[in-house]
């Protein structure tokens, strides 16, 4: 029997509506205005199932304040704050005196989940929209009051004025106080525009910096209940394991420790969590673990075997064509190993049940599909679970599968207390998901003046976003033969799952170092090549601006090189340049400076995504230089960080970042492009510093040293 097979119900079916009826959300505000909003984005609403009648993006309490709900969480991102500032834009008041309510779902909208760098994008235009209708509801309830035609008032810092009178106002706590009023206005409230906006694209320190750095945050397994237990739960040693034999004889007489065995699941509880270590420890288990011949060497060699036929993404022209027309031709292979999503805090949840009720506090990206997976396995109404919020210690996509916390919920069923799963960085590493190994072909061709003629791409098993290329090829097709990370693939032989711009990390850095080898075919610079083959007015902005601020008039020393490259992720246009050194003798790159610029719209909070914009960077130094999962079938051999080298301190380059001016333009996502291109950039960078091409990442010291003795 395979271990834990209680947990691999597939829940992607569940449907998860917004459960609060209004009746219900009103006990939960109490005092103030309840204001019910039609919102007119209807892909919005496809994507999030939510009603067309809904309450529950604010609430203006009586002291004036202002509750925004939302069902997105914070997990670094900074939407705590860039949220907070699209609201106080639309109802004209301080973001000092907006409280955010994430994830909750006992009180927040219905949400699909916080990945995708979607929050902006998708939550923003309903939220200023519901914005707008309360300032325009609270104008025409203050005309009637103020006895003012509704055209002579204006708002500022959540009072109305008369202004032609501005002694003669009231407040929004005035207007409210006392009472809860729906209220649907009889026709569309336009949202303010780029120009009126004074909040968005200003700078704001992070709402939650203090408490983060001050230890006040609270995180899931800061959670603590009376009567609490800490459950440690017996794992098997690989995914493809099975259980044989189990003796639990040695610790049934343990003071204090309950031991819960049922079915696949076996777990140890205590009030001590060093304790219930202890004893699982002391617990006597065999495995069957079957060979495998699959491993981190071999992995590419299953996956283009395993492959299914591909699907076409994007086509043009005729390849044949262009193969004809071509006076260079350039054909390569690019591959990239699997990447653990490795969060500061490991997978973590707390659980009671109380009078039929379930509440969890979880470090979870899906507080909403939590719910209904949690009421699916405990057998309660959905009504009857509560997910509540707590600050999530980075996610990066693996924190969308909420294994600990149903664990933590049956446990809790089981035993009748209070339970808390926090999972060791072994169990982190063992049983998170991993962005997925791929490999791309591409053969492209040029002609002797350096233009594109053709371009014949193919991702496998990695996922096809970032596929699809934006330069001015004629003649191109790109084919994707797999999902990668979406669903349950049954290409890779170890979970994976999305991890921080899925797909996009593989695919730029194929991309983007095939197009720098065709420059240096063609004997171009780099930066001025792909100029000459682009027409994407965003993108050559972007290149510019990036090549102006990195600039390259000084000589570089020896043993250090530049690269550039570009892409295109959540709506964002991004470029990087970056400087790199590279030792001949040991292989070791150093990345000693890196330029990134982007065209992401109008931005909300330049602060939080220029942080954003650091934050992929140095994240983006892992994947590329050191981070790779080291497997044989099932079974992970890298369990904890001496064995998986994340990036150090001593690695961070100097960073510069710069925006495009794009105010007039809707706001993209910004917690991932800057990412997607630290593979080729750095990549291109040691070509250019060594001559030596690398076509794996990540690029250890090794895999350096073996280029460069064939240069």
């Amino acid at each position: 029997m395979k271990q834990d097979r209680y947990l691999k119900k597939d829940f992607k079916d569940i449907k998860s509506p917004w459960d609060v009826d209004r009746r219900d959300f009103l006990k939960y505000l109490g005092g103030g205005i309840a204001i019910a909003f039609t919102i007119g984005d209807r892909e919005v609403l496809a994507q999030q199932r939510t009603p067309e009648d809904f309450n529950g993006y604010l609430l203006i309490e009586e002291d004036g304040n202002v509750k925004l709900f939302t069902g997105k969480i914070e997990m670094g991102q900074g939407i705590i704050t860039s949220l907070a500032q699209m609201l106080a834009d639309e109802m004209d008041v301080s973001v000092d005196h907006i409280e955010m309510i994430m994830g909750d779902t006992d009180l927040c909208p219905w949400d699909m989940g916080t990945f995708g760098s979607m929050s902006t994008r998708f939550f923003g235009p309903p939220l200023r929209e519901a914005g707008a209708e309360a300032r325009a509801t609270l104008i025409e309830l203050a005309s009637k009051q103020l006895e003012v035609p509704k055209e002579r008032l204006v708002t500022r810092d959540g009072v109305i004025y008369d202004k032609e009178n501005e002694k003669n106002k009231i407040s929004y706590a005035a207007i409210t106080k006392g009472k809860k009023i729906a209220k649907i206005l009889d026709k569309k409230v336009p949202v303010k525009s780029p120009g009126e906006l004074t909040v968005s694209g200003s700078e704001f320190l992070r709402a939650d910096a203090y408490e983060k750095v001050t230890g006040q945050a609270r995180y899931a397994g800061d959670i603590q209940l009376p009567g609490m237990l800490y459950a440690k739960i017996l794992r098997a040693p690989s995914h493809d394991s099975t259980l044989t034999a189990v003796d639990l004889s040695p610790i049934k007489e343990m003071e204090g420790l309950q031991i819960v065995h049922e079915g696949d699941l076996i777990a140890v509880l205590h009030e001590s969590s060093e304790v219930a270590s202890k004893a699982l420890g002391m617990i006597k288990a065999e495995y069957n673990t079957p060979g495998s011949e699959i491993n981190e060497k071999t992995i590419f060699e299953h996956l283009l075997k395993v492959a299914p036929e591909g699907e076409t993404v994007a086509e043009g022209g005729n390849l044949d064509t262009g193969i004809s027309e071509s006076d260079i031709i350039i054909e390569n292979e690019f591959l990239d190993g699997y990447v653990a999503h490795s969060p500061m805090e490991p997978h973590t949840a707390t659980a009671v049940i109380e009078n039929g009720k379930a509440t969890i506090w979880a470090s979870t990206q899906t507080p909403f599909r939590l719910k209904d997976e949690a009421a699916e396995v405990l057998d309660f109404p959905t009504d009857n679970v509560r997910i509540k919020p707590v600050f999530v210690g980075g996610g990066f996509g693996g924190k969308s599968e909420n294994r600990q916390a149903i664990e933590a919920a049956l446990l809790a069923k089981t035993t009748g207390k209070p339970v808390q799963v926090a999972w060791t960085r072994e169990e982190e590493f063992l049983f998170d998901t991993y962005r997925p190994a791929g490999v791309v072909k591409i053969k492209s061709g040029l002609t002797k003046k350096g233009e594109f003629t053709f371009w014949d791409y193919g991702v496998y098993c990695a996922g096809e976003r970032g596929s699809q290329q934006f330069y001015n090829f004629p003649h191109h097709r790109t084919m994707a033969h797999g999902p990668g990370w979406s669903g349950r693939s049954t290409s890779h032989p170890i979970a994976v799952g999305a991890w921080r711009a899925p797909a996009n990390n593989t695919n730029s850095f194929a991309r983007e170092s095939q197009i720098d080898m065709m420059a240096h075919k063609a004997g171009i610079d780099p930066l001025e090549f792909r100029l000459m083959n682009l027409k994407d007015e965003k993108m050559i902005r972007v290149l510019k601006a990036t090549g102006e601020k990195f600039g390259r008039t000084k000589r570089l020393p020896k043993g250090h090189g530049y690269g550039v490259a570009c892409g295109i992720d959540a709506g964002t246009y991004v470029a990087l340049m970056a400087e790199v050194k590279v030792d001949k003798n040991t292989g070791a790159v150093q990345v000693e400076r890196v330029v990134c610029v982007q065209d992401m719209g109008h931005v909300i909070n330049p602060e939080g995504a220029r942080i954003q914009m650091e934050g992929c960077i140095t994240m983006g130094l892992g994947y590329c230089l050191t981070e790779d999962i080291q497997f044989e079938g099932g079974t992970i051999h890298t369990s904890n960080f001496d064995t998986y080298e994340i990036p150090r301190f001593s690695w961070v380059p100097e960073i510069e970042t710069a925006f495009i001016d794009a105010r007039n333009d809707p706001p993209q996502g910004g917690g991932e492009p800057a990412i997607i291109c630290m593979g080729a950039v750095v990549a291109n960078a040691i070509f250019n510093a060594t001559g030596a091409r690398l076509f794996q990442l990540p690029m250890i010291p090794e895999r350096v040293l073996e280029v460069l003795k064939k240069t």
